[in-house]
């Protein structure tokens, strides 16, 4: 008797994956950032942490209960307290509490909450929050504590990042490239910046977490750190004494963060492999292009901003031929 080939209803095979136990990895893989930003800035780390996170949970209970008026279900599976979180890594040690309260508003109602909530957003709402205290709240924004006061808050000393350094030479400075930490020190984190942005190996510990665990591919993370390899590479080259190295462009700012956690959220970012390689390429184009020639020392934020409005377009063009389609 031959061998018959049943086919059952889907689905088949349930990958046991769901929203509450990728938000939670993600969390888990933000951990060693979260440990060496408390090391970093002590105090104002725990304080503005914290805060976000607090702020972010209230606003996703309060607005679902009493303005949108629907069954709040969505407080424990952590994508409230992940956009707090991620928020919180995108702003200095220093910040006051109502200002971070103010963010995380923006972030929670206008971000996320506006649009009908986790999964209809079309922007990633942290992202949100930092860019619009970032226009708001200019001075606040850009001041920077030197690391290891850990007792300090509000007070803490203040010094020029890295990144505002490579600007400055940028600008004519033809002695600021020299007053650049050194390589290691930016590897590891020893530097003024936002709180979860500082430390490029605790990053890349979280990205390692992330890919063992399957949350997220390589494409887009890959795609975005060759591109910005590459394109500072070129720069650098052309003129050494203006343009910052490639691993400096690598190990300061929101890079690591926003290509290994902001750039691949799952719901602002393109569904397939090609659309994801054609986003992480146009991130780090622009971060690249932001950085060096536009107002603003750091690029990634609005890069991956821009580039989620244009995710839409890129899984239109990026669509998978249906099952049993004839190519033309």
């Amino acid at each position: 008797m031959a061998n018959k080939l049943i086919v059952s209803l889907s689905p088949h095979v349930h990958s046991g994956d769901s929203i509450q136990k990728n938000m939670y990895g993600v969390i888990i893989a933000l951990l060693p950032a979260l440990l060496v930003s408390f090391y970093m800035f002590g105090l104002g780390a725990v304080v503005v942490t914290l805060t976000s996170v607090a702020a972010c949970v209230f606003f996703e209970w309060a607005i679902t209960k009493f303005i949108l008026k629907r069954e709040v279900c969505t407080i424990c599976d952590g994508s409230a307290a992940l956009t707090g979180l991620l928020l919180a890594f995108n702003l200095p040690s220093n910040l006051p509490l109502w200002i971070i309260i103010i963010g995380a508003l923006v972030a929670i109602g206008v971000g996320k909450m506006t649009f009908g909530g986790l999964g209809c957003n079309p922007f990633n709402p942290a992202l949100v929050g930092r860019i619009f205290l970032l226009i708001s709240f200019p001075v606040q924004m850009t001041s920077w504590p030197v690391v290891q006061q850990w007792a300090s808050y509000t007070d803490a000393e203040t010094g020029a990042t890295p990144l505002a350094l490579m600007k400055m030479a940028v600008n004519g400075d033809t002695e600021a490239l020299s007053q650049l930490p050194d390589t290691l020190s930016l590897f590891l984190g020893n530097n003024p910046g936002c709180i979860g942005e500082v430390s490029a190996l605790a990053l890349l510990l979280g990205l390692v977490y992330m890919l063992w665990k399957k949350i997220i591919s390589w494409h887009i993370p890959v795609s975005i750190i060759a591109t910005v390899l590459i394109f500072a590479g070129l720069l650098h080259l052309a003129n050494p004494e203006v343009y910052a190295s490639p691993l400096a462009h690598l190990f300061t700012g929101g890079l690591m963060l926003g290509a290994i956690f902001m750039a691949t959220d799952y719901v602002t970012s393109p569904m397939t492999h090609k659309g994801m390689i054609i986003y992480g390429v146009s991130i780090g184009f622009l971060t690249v292009v932001i950085r060096n020639f536009g107002a603003y020392p750091e690029g990634m934020s609005f890069a991956i901003f821009i580039m989620n409005a244009f995710t839409p377009l890129i899984n239109t063009y990026c669509k998978p031929k249906r099952f049993g389609e004839v190519k033309k």
